[in-house]
């Protein structure tokens, strides 16, 4: 029988709350257990005592008869001290989306443009006149 350790959701809609599991992997995850070793409310804050509650005896009972922690509850396991903590390399996570790049590659473009060829100056007379007729709308509309 592969045994696990993990989570079981109950609480309502919107508002989970988790009990920590020794199930058969093979059942429902809020299905048949043998065992409850502690509970998980995700909705406190992190450093409250109550987030995270198990018993360790009984969890160190199910690892030494070979069970398999799930990740969440393998992390769990790490910020208690009992389970050394793996490396996980996840190297897609900081790479932006598709669109975010294009949109980079746009901007940079647009800049590239900018760069090699700089706009010319407008004379200061071509300013004055187009100041006038700003103006002069202003005036009109009240």
């Amino acid at each position: 029988m592969a045994m696990k350790i993990r989570l079981a959701r109950g609480g309502s809609k919107k508002r989970p709350f988790y009990s920590i599991v020794a199930a058969d992997s093979r059942m429902p995850r809020d299905g048949r257990f043998i065992e409850k070793l502690g509970t998980y409310n995700p909705l406190l804050p992190k450093d409250s005592e109550e987030r995270v509650k198990m018993n360790m005896e009984r969890i160190q009972h199910w690892l030494d008869q070979g069970a398999q922690p799930t990740d969440r509850v393998s992390r769990f396991l790490e910020a208690a001290g009992v389970a050394e903590k793996k490396v996980r390399n996840n190297p897609k996570k900081a790479e932006p989306g598709q669109k975010a790049k294009e949109r980079a590659e746009e901007k940079a473009a647009k800049a590239a443009e900018a760069n090699a060829a700089p706009e010319p100056e407008a004379a200061p007379e071509a300013e004055a006149e187009a100041e006038v007729p700003e103006t002069a709308e202003e005036n009109t509309e009240s």
